[in-house]
């Protein structure tokens, strides 16, 4: 078991830590000098920064459809969709697959903090459940992660549950909560470097009451990172209320970025539809790669929209991205 202490960043307002919507024209936040890890191959570093080396001029997005009852749809072609990204059709549609039976590469995130210290026997069983109903052990690869203060890997990635549920079992509850913080790492040390010829299906699911007092990335520094590493986030809330509080409510935001989903159970019992469904629908995505129109490498956050031709179809997927800037 290993703790990664994030680097300290400067001090930022309010309004730039917690904006919802990236204002027109915003330039992406800079990222933070990279974390020490134990998996890490070099370590650079205080003053280096954190470098990405991909293709900027094309974009690859996994999402979902569902019918009307919820259902989902897998047998769709490419001309069943519209594409626009920054209100523009691409200029080249580069790849079209339905990717229903990917290997999974997951990422369980657990909160660890005082916040949640009543909930924890709660927190403790769903991540449990999910490992049982979701892992398949010659396929399938997770980690387990902990966070308080600072990220916390009790189990890196491994296929074997037996030692997935040791990791769960391992962790103790205390101190502040730093869940973008997590995020970020969980993304950036551990299932940015998943990417590699053979195709995977990359995920976070985080079992928490969505509170953040210790952070020290930003929110959407954290999304932007998920979205770099192509990981789709999946929420389950720890609140017993079933009144949604602001922790929900970065649960929910957190989730929608990404395409992912939300879920807010109030029982133990009610988890088990809620993995399923998460089960399902990573078995059950399609992805798709262009190439954008009117494209420049200035910063910008451009939108996305994916719309099925039939109104009776749902899709979901994550609502944009920052371009990186050169």
């Amino acid at each position: 078991m290993f703790r990664v202490q994030l680097p300290v960043l400067l001090l930022c307002s309010a309004l730039s830590c917690y904006s919802q919507e990236p204002s027109s024209g915003a330039a992406p936040l800079a990222a933070p000098t990279p974390a020490t890890s134990a998996t890490a191959d070099t370590k650079p570093g205080p003053d280096t920064p954190y470098k990405f080396v991909s293709r900027a001029d094309e974009v690859n997005v996994i999402f979902t459809v569902t019918d009307k009852h919820g259902k989902f749809v897998r047998d769709l072609k490419q001309t069943d969709f519209k594409i626009l990204d920054n209100s523009l059709p691409p200029r080249q549609i580069t790849a079209f697959e339905a990717e229903t039976d990917l290997p999974l590469r997951v990422g369980l995130l657990i909160d660890a903090s005082n916040s949640i210290r009543e909930r924890f026997l709660f927190e403790q069983q769903a991540a449990s459940e999910f490992l049982q109903q979701i892992i398949r052990p010659r396929t399938d690869r997770a980690f387990v992660l902990a966070f308080d203060e600072v990220p916390d890997v009790t189990q890196d990635f491994t296929g074997d549950l037996d030692k997935l549920t040791q990791g769960i079992k391992a962790i103790q509850p205390g101190g502040g909560t730093a869940m973008w913080d997590a995020v970020y790492y969980a993304c950036r040390d551990k299932l940015l470097k998943q990417s590699g010829a053979t195709p995977v299906r990359k995920a976070i699911i985080i079992v928490s009451d969505g509170d953040d007092n210790q952070s020290r990335v930003l929110r959407q520094e954290a999304l932007d990172m998920a979205q770099r590493a192509g990981v789709i986030v999946y929420t389950i809330s720890t609140n017993p209320s079933d009144m949604q509080d602001q922790g929900d409510k970065n649960l929910k935001m957190l989730a929608e970025a990404t395409g992912g989903r939300a879920f807010f159970p109030f029982k133990l019992e009610q988890l088990s539809d809620a993995f399923r469904d998460i089960q399902e629908e990573l078995r059950s995505q399609y992805s798709v790669s262009y190439k954008p129109d009117q494209f420049s490498p200035n910063g910008q956050y451009r939108p996305i929209q994916i719309v099925a031709d039939s109104k009776r179809l749902h899709v979901r997927a994550k609502k944009g991205y920052y371009v990186p800037k050169q």
